[in-house]
């Protein structure tokens, strides 16, 4: 949504993305008509974005407006500025009214209509969206940057290992591009990351990944947990952002339980309480059915924990009964618009329900047919109580005809 004072657009022209910098004495000139010239922008992150630039004209300027979106939105925000007789202009923008993510790019540009009533626009410039609160340290291998603020070098260069570790055990399952840049953003603390992603418009999570972006964001703290949070928490959001590269818009078809229950199976240190969790849930027949879980997760944190537990349980049976190419076929078949239902039907020859069933009888040790009596006998019994007595009647109306049979003999 855009601010009280300007109106939205749709955008229809793709804008190449510029290399991002500060854009000091730069100069952008139309085509016979406006410079731009000292374009600059400051952020104060979740809460305003400042625009900046001189502008010139061979004609006197009537009406100027500057238009900014991020790059992977439909909307473009079209504000009217004032330009000063220096042909300066500076524009605030309340971004905790109307939010940005974290970490994402923003284009903007400028339009002008001179004396002449022709309206001329400006190139575009972009700029990176981040959350400059703290101050970044970051670390480099090949397309990978890890970015943090609290622990030395040596947090950073583990930080790096993980995600490159991690990358190389997704891709033996989901080959995804390598040549897009990957940014791990790794905050100190779980309240940082939840205040990146409230001022970002963002629900809170353990960990977020943006896939547009290829930003993953996380909370590690450094000590002496912090490899095992490393090589658990950023392979499953890396697991997230290569998923959607194989699958580009077919991404966003895939059941939750699939997206989740892949990604928990990246990580190198898979939590030790999913077990125990899935062991009082089946023992207490309080199990969540995978056709719950198909839109999204419980929001209560015991079931999604659950749900988490469940998830990685069942994506790793289907791989360890179907290997990585049945795995493959399930993500393109949910990717080819496949339901939910219909999905594992198609990729691997059975319904959702068996393959739940096989997996209780496999990774839980369920007895699938004991479960099914138990909970379909109070069904069974009150079957039995309706059809008794009219076969009770039967019985008697036989004996009957029996005993007037042997009394006309």
């Amino acid at each position: 949504m855009c601010g009280s004072r300007g109106s939205v657009l749709r955008s229809v022209a793709f804008f190449p993305l510029l290399a991002i910098s500060l854009l000091s004495a730069r100069q952008v000139q139309a085509q016979d008509g406006i410079v731009v010239v000292n374009a600059s922008m400051s952020v104060d992150y979740g809460r305003t974005i400042t625009f900046q630039a001189h502008i010139s004209a061979p004609l006197p300027i009537k009406q100027a407006s500057i238009l900014f979106r991020s790059i992977n939105e439909d909307v473009t925000r079209v504000e009217n500025i004032q330009i000063a007789k220096d042909g300066s202009t500076s524009f605030t923008y309340d971004t905790s009214l109307n939010v940005f993510p974290p970490f994402s790019l923003i284009v903007f540009w400028f339009q002008a209509t001179l004396a002449d009533d022709q309206t001329y626009t400006s190139s575009p410039i972009t700029f990176a969206y981040n959350d400059n609160r703290f101050t970044w340290r970051e670390t480099i291998q090949g397309n990978v940057v890890v970015h943090w603020y609290a622990g030395d070098e040596a947090f950073g260069a583990a930080g790096l290992n993980a995600a490159a570790t991690g990358m190389t055990a997704i891709n033996e399952i989901i080959p995804a591009s390598l040549d897009d840049p990957v940014n791990v953003y790794i905050y100190s603390n779980v309240e940082d990351l939840k205040g990146a992603l409230e001022m970002g418009g963002l629900e809170w999570a353990r960990g977020h990944a943006n896939p547009d972006l290829g930003v993953v964001l996380v909370a590690i703290a450094p000590g002496t947990g912090q490899f095992i949070e490393m090589e658990t928490k950023i392979p499953h959001e890396l697991a997230h952002l290569a998923m959607y590269r194989a699958l580009s818009h077919g991404y966003a078809r895939q059941p939750a339980w699939l997206l989740e229950g892949f990604a928990s199976t990246m990580e190198l240190h898979p939590n030790p309480d999913y077990a125990q969790a899935l062991q009082i849930a089946s023992r207490n027949d309080s199990l969540l059915s995978f056709e719950e879980l198909c839109a999204s997760f419980p929001a209560d944190a015991g079931n999604a924990f659950l749900a988490y537990a469940q998830s990685q349980s069942f994506v790793s049976y289907i791989r360890s009964t179907y290997g990585g190419s049945g795995l493959g076929r399930l993500t393109d078949s949910y990717a080819d618009g496949f339901s939910c239902e219909l999905g594992v039907t198609n990729a691997l020859g059975t319904s959702l329900g068996q393959l739940e069933g096989r997996w209780r009888e496999t990774a839980l040790g369920q007895n699938v047919v004991g479960v099914a009596a138990r909970n379909l006998s109070p069904f069974l019994l009150l079957m039995a109580l309706v059809l008794i007595v009219p076969l009770w009647g039967t019985i008697d109306m036989l004996r009957q005809r029996r005993k007037h049979a042997q009394r006309s003999k």
